[in-house]
């Protein structure tokens, strides 16, 4: 399968001159002129945007559940392998569109329909953002006795402020994260596999537990899987000329090495000290390596949430400007998006200030959660770009609340219903469980189930829908809209 674009010159691949400081556009188009960077930058933002500190809680679920180091560490590599897969093939439609990620919902389930899945998602910048609050504020209080609210606040402050200088920064600053958490990452690797301090009980492969071991690669790929809802957001300003393939790769590759190695991090750290807190049991491990070193560790996982903060800051700022758009139209501006950005940060830091001690296990249900709720939409969406509409829409027709694409779209929103609920009968969320889970002893594969379902109803039901008289509206639709795309050609590339 290929994308080729019909409309791109040569010179979008240059970043043109002269860029504001402060990002100026939001939910809107980006046109050609305004493409710039290179394809490789997508590999360090989403290297940085998952060599972090949550990133560890995630990889010593396994371990907490009963499941020894090696059995958990293979089911982080492959959960990991697994739930990029799907975020990555999000990631290609942002060059090809130049729309954000949820603003590309509107062809599956409508103008106001996706309303549906834009809850979901701002829930879930939200929750992400608070718990992050919660992991830096607990690390500054262990490592300089800072009060917790005080760091709640101030990482609040910091990603917002960032989040409004927006897209280029959040590149740049990625770029520079990852030299950073490859060194931590290889000094800790090569320290840990020559000191050796694992016994025959962690590294016998004979003691395989299904349940610990089904419960860990699903939580990680959920939490790859949750990225999807941002990826379009930082490829959107790509030219549509850096194609699929690449775009799918270098999205890929950064984010299944940055996640399974950090997690990996956290299933060594819970499985030679499962006793210690989350941050303690990072310094004991690291210090396995040398004495000190643990401290290091601890402070450059740190680090890299102050970028993921403010990734879900502006993520959610666009994902909220899109509910607003819905709901009533508007014109984005800078002022808009900075008061998203202050609404998303007063919620999530209400819910840092009321969190308990029970982080991790919260954290786990919320992972849960996540995956019952994206996985339909995931299915939906990939299999509208790349088997039913081939990558054919009209920028102007997404923006339209009575265009082509409706108001409601009953195909995506069924398929959606439909596939949550044939999730339910299989749904493990702590110790509550549907009746299939419950009979296959606590095993949730729901994530298979999800994807199947929805993807598969999805294409039954856009039988009907009139593809090619759609393609005869979208070619000439949005003429005019982009000065360097000529009269009567398309913006958006197509598959083959």
């Amino acid at each position: 399968m290929t994308v080729t674009s019909r409309s791109t010159p040569a010179a979008a691949a240059e970043p043109p001159s002269g860029r504001p400081v402060i990002e100026t556009r939001s939910i809107d188009y980006v046109p050609l002129a305004e493409r710039h960077g290179k394809v490789w930058h997508l590999f360090p933002v989403w290297f940085a945007g998952d060599a972090h500190l949550a990133t560890v809680a995630t990889g010593a679920i396994g371990v907490a559940l009963g499941g020894n180091l090696i059995w958990t560490a293979i089911a982080v590599v492959l959960g990991s392998a697994f739930g990029t897969f799907f975020m990555a093939f999000h990631s290609t439609q942002g060059p090809q569109l130049g729309l954000p990620q949820m603003v590309q919902s509107r062809p599956q389930f409508g103008f106001v329909g996706a309303l549906l899945v834009w809850v979901t998602a701002l829930t879930t910048y939200i929750g992400y953002t608070a718990f992050n609050e919660i992991l830096v504020g607990r690390t500054l209080e262990h490592l300089a006795h800072v009060p917790n609210g005080a760091s709640y606040i101030g990482y609040a402050v910091v990603g917002i402020v960032l989040a409004v200088i927006g897209y280029d920064f959040i590149h740049r600053a990625s770029r520079w994260l990852t030299y950073l958490m490859f060194v931590a990452l290889i000094v800790f690797t090569v320290g840990v596999v020559v000191a050796d301090p694992f016994s025959s009980a962690q590294l016998d492969l004979g003691a395989f537990a299904l349940s610990p071991f089904l419960v860990q690669f699903f939580t990680a790929a959920v939490y790859q899987l949750s990225w999807s809802i941002y990826v379009s957001d930082y490829s959107r300003y790509l030219p549509p000329t850096v194609g699929v393939r690449s775009s799918f790769w270098w999205t890929y590759l950064g984010a299944t090495i940055g996640g399974a190695w950090m997690m990996l991090v956290g299933t060594v750290a819970a499985g030679l000290f499962p006793k210690l807190t989350l941050v303690e049991s990072i310094i004991s491990a690291g210090n396995e390596v040398f004495q000190g070193f643990g401290m290091t560790l601890l402070l450059a996982s740190v680090l890299p949430l102050i970028t993921i903060g403010t990734l879900n800051f502006y993520g959610g700022s666009l994902t909220l400007l899109s509910s607003m758009d819905s709901v009533r139209r508007i014109k984005p501006t800078v002022a808009k998006r900075v008061a998203t950005l202050l609404v998303i940060g007063l919620v999530s830091t209400a819910i840092a200030f009321g969190s308990d001690e029970t982080f991790l296990q919260q954290f786990e249900h919320f992972l849960v959660v996540l995956g019952y709720l994206f996985t339909p939409w995931t299915a939906i969406n990939l299999v509208d770009f790349y088997v039913v509409r081939r990558g054919h829409y009209s920028i102007r027709e997404i923006f339209n609340p009575r265009g082509t694409y409706g108001r409601w779209s009953w195909r995506g929103l069924v398929s959606y219903a439909v596939g949550f609920a044939s999730m339910m009968p299989f749904a493990v969320v702590g110790d509550s469980m549907g009746p299939v889970a419950r009979w296959m002893g606590g095993l949730d594969i729901t994530m298979i189930v999800g994807l199947v379902v929805s993807a598969g109803l999805y294409l039954l039901v856009c039988r009907s829908l009139d593809v090619e008289g759609e393609r005869a509206v979208v070619d000439h639709a949005d003429d005019g809209l982009d000065p360097d795309v000529p009269q009567g050609t398309s913006l958006t590339a197509h598959t083959a």
